[in-house]
Protein backbone atom coordinates (compact mmCIF):
# COMPACT_ATOMS: atom_id res chain seq x y z
CA UNK A 1 0.00 0.00 0.00
CA UNK A 2 1.17 3.53 -0.84
CA UNK A 3 2.21 5.85 2.06
CA UNK A 4 -0.87 8.17 2.79
CA UNK A 5 -0.32 11.54 0.50
CA UNK A 6 -2.44 14.00 3.42
CA UNK A 7 0.81 13.97 5.87
CA UNK A 8 4.15 14.92 5.58
CA UNK A 9 7.09 13.45 6.86
CA UNK A 10 6.42 14.98 10.89
CA UNK A 11 2.59 13.71 10.78
CA UNK A 12 1.29 17.67 10.12
CA UNK A 13 -1.87 17.41 8.00
CA UNK A 14 -1.20 18.66 4.50
CA UNK A 15 -3.39 19.24 0.98
CA UNK A 16 -1.42 17.42 -1.63
CA UNK A 17 0.63 19.36 -3.94
CA UNK A 18 -0.91 18.71 -7.53
CA UNK A 19 1.03 21.27 -9.77
CA UNK A 20 3.16 18.90 -11.59
CA UNK A 21 0.72 16.73 -12.36
CA UNK A 22 -0.35 16.71 -15.85
CA UNK A 23 -4.06 17.43 -16.34
CA UNK A 24 -6.21 14.30 -17.97
CA UNK A 25 -9.47 13.94 -18.03
CA UNK A 26 -10.37 11.60 -15.21
CA UNK A 27 -13.99 9.73 -14.12
CA UNK A 28 -15.57 8.08 -10.96
CA UNK A 29 -18.23 6.67 -10.39
CA UNK A 30 -19.74 5.17 -6.82
CA UNK A 31 -22.90 3.63 -5.47
CA UNK A 32 -25.01 4.31 -2.43
CA UNK A 33 -28.21 1.69 -1.28
CA UNK A 34 -31.57 3.07 0.87
CA UNK A 35 -32.94 0.11 2.46
CA UNK A 36 -36.97 0.87 2.86
CA UNK A 37 -40.09 -0.41 3.28
CA UNK A 38 -41.84 -1.48 0.11
CA UNK A 39 -44.79 1.34 0.17
CA UNK A 40 -41.94 3.78 0.60
CA UNK A 41 -40.30 2.56 -2.68
CA UNK A 42 -43.65 2.52 -4.05
CA UNK A 43 -44.46 6.01 -3.06
CA UNK A 44 -40.75 6.98 -4.52
CA UNK A 45 -41.42 5.29 -7.47
CA UNK A 46 -44.86 6.37 -8.88
CA UNK A 47 -43.87 9.79 -7.61
CA UNK A 48 -46.76 9.88 -5.22
CA UNK A 49 -44.75 12.01 -2.37
CA UNK A 50 -47.01 14.72 -1.07
CA UNK A 51 -42.94 17.04 -0.74
CA UNK A 52 -42.81 16.38 -4.54
CA UNK A 53 -40.72 13.90 -6.83
CA UNK A 54 -38.04 12.99 -4.18
CA UNK A 55 -35.73 11.31 -6.95
CA UNK A 56 -35.53 14.59 -8.67
CA UNK A 57 -34.41 16.57 -5.91
CA UNK A 58 -31.77 13.48 -4.50
CA UNK A 59 -30.92 13.91 -8.08
CA UNK A 60 -30.44 17.91 -7.74
CA UNK A 61 -28.81 17.19 -4.43
CA UNK A 62 -26.31 14.94 -5.47
CA UNK A 63 -25.01 17.43 -8.12
CA UNK A 64 -24.63 20.43 -5.98
CA UNK A 65 -22.81 18.03 -3.39
CA UNK A 66 -20.82 17.07 -6.34
CA UNK A 67 -20.04 20.45 -6.58
CA UNK A 68 -19.31 21.50 -3.33
CA UNK A 69 -16.75 18.68 -2.02
CA UNK A 70 -13.77 20.96 -1.76
CA UNK A 71 -15.70 22.30 0.78
CA UNK A 72 -17.19 19.88 2.70
CA UNK A 73 -14.00 17.46 2.80
CA UNK A 74 -10.60 19.67 4.44
CA UNK A 75 -8.34 18.38 2.14
CA UNK A 76 -9.85 17.97 -1.21
CA UNK A 77 -9.11 20.34 -3.91
CA UNK A 78 -11.59 22.33 -4.78
CA UNK A 79 -12.62 21.14 -8.77
CA UNK A 80 -13.83 22.85 -12.02
CA UNK A 81 -16.14 19.55 -12.20
CA UNK A 82 -16.96 19.00 -16.42
CA UNK A 83 -19.72 16.66 -15.52
CA UNK A 84 -21.96 15.21 -13.05
CA UNK A 85 -24.54 13.07 -12.83
CA UNK A 86 -26.65 11.12 -10.75
CA UNK A 87 -28.73 8.15 -11.73
CA UNK A 88 -31.30 5.44 -10.19
CA UNK A 89 -32.63 2.40 -9.79
CA UNK A 90 -35.07 0.08 -8.27
CA UNK A 91 -33.49 -3.21 -7.03
CA UNK A 92 -36.65 -5.44 -5.35
CA UNK A 93 -39.09 -3.95 -3.77
CA UNK A 94 -36.75 -2.38 -0.94
CA UNK A 95 -33.50 -1.06 -2.52
CA UNK A 96 -33.37 2.04 -4.41
CA UNK A 97 -29.78 1.96 -5.63
CA UNK A 98 -28.19 5.61 -6.55
CA UNK A 99 -24.95 5.76 -8.85
CA UNK A 100 -23.23 9.02 -9.00
CA UNK A 101 -20.60 9.79 -11.94
CA UNK A 102 -18.25 12.94 -11.91
CA UNK A 103 -15.84 13.88 -14.75
CA UNK A 104 -13.29 16.77 -14.53
CA UNK A 105 -10.40 17.51 -16.65
CA UNK A 106 -7.81 18.07 -14.41
CA UNK A 107 -4.45 17.08 -12.05
CA UNK A 108 -6.23 14.77 -9.20
CA UNK A 109 -9.48 12.82 -9.16
CA UNK A 110 -12.82 13.05 -9.05
CA UNK A 111 -13.76 9.84 -6.52
CA UNK A 112 -14.32 12.02 -3.64
CA UNK A 113 -17.09 14.11 -5.56
CA UNK A 114 -18.39 11.34 -6.97
CA UNK A 115 -18.95 9.17 -3.59
CA UNK A 116 -20.29 12.88 -1.83
CA UNK A 117 -22.68 12.84 -4.82
CA UNK A 118 -24.39 9.52 -3.95
CA UNK A 119 -23.95 10.14 0.13
CA UNK A 120 -25.72 13.28 -0.56
CA UNK A 121 -28.46 12.26 -2.44
CA UNK A 122 -29.00 9.30 -0.11
CA UNK A 123 -29.50 11.25 2.97
CA UNK A 124 -31.84 13.62 0.91
CA UNK A 125 -33.73 10.75 0.35
CA UNK A 126 -33.93 9.94 3.64
CA UNK A 127 -34.61 13.43 4.41
CA UNK A 128 -37.65 13.51 2.25
CA UNK A 129 -39.38 10.67 3.26
CA UNK A 130 -38.41 9.91 6.89
CA UNK A 131 -42.15 11.20 7.78
CA UNK A 132 -43.64 8.21 6.01
CA UNK A 133 -40.67 5.37 7.19
CA UNK A 134 -37.83 6.62 10.03
CA UNK A 135 -36.53 2.48 9.47
CA UNK A 136 -34.76 3.51 5.98
CA UNK A 137 -31.15 2.61 5.91
CA UNK A 138 -28.31 4.02 3.95
CA UNK A 139 -25.90 1.14 3.10
CA UNK A 140 -23.01 0.30 1.00
CA UNK A 141 -21.72 3.80 -0.21
CA UNK A 142 -18.69 2.69 -2.28
CA UNK A 143 -16.40 3.37 -5.12
CA UNK A 144 -17.54 1.48 -8.47
CA UNK A 145 -14.73 2.47 -10.54
CA UNK A 146 -12.06 5.33 -11.53
CA UNK A 147 -10.55 6.14 -14.36
CA UNK A 148 -7.46 8.47 -15.44
CA UNK A 149 -4.58 9.44 -13.68
CA UNK A 150 -1.18 8.15 -12.65
CA UNK A 151 -2.74 5.20 -10.67
CA UNK A 152 -4.65 4.10 -13.54
CA UNK A 153 -8.22 2.20 -13.63
CA UNK A 154 -9.94 0.82 -11.16
CA UNK A 155 -13.20 -1.23 -10.81
CA UNK A 156 -14.44 -2.69 -8.04
CA UNK A 157 -14.13 -6.23 -8.14
CA UNK A 158 -17.85 -7.43 -6.01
Amino acid sequence: MSELTHFDETGASRMVDTSAKPETLREARASAMVRMQPATLTLIRDRGHAKGDVLEVARLAGIMAAKRTGELIPLCHPLPITSAKVDFTFDGDVILRIEATVRVFGRTGVEMEALTAASVAALTVYDMCKAVDRAMTIETIHLEEKLGGKSGHFTRAD
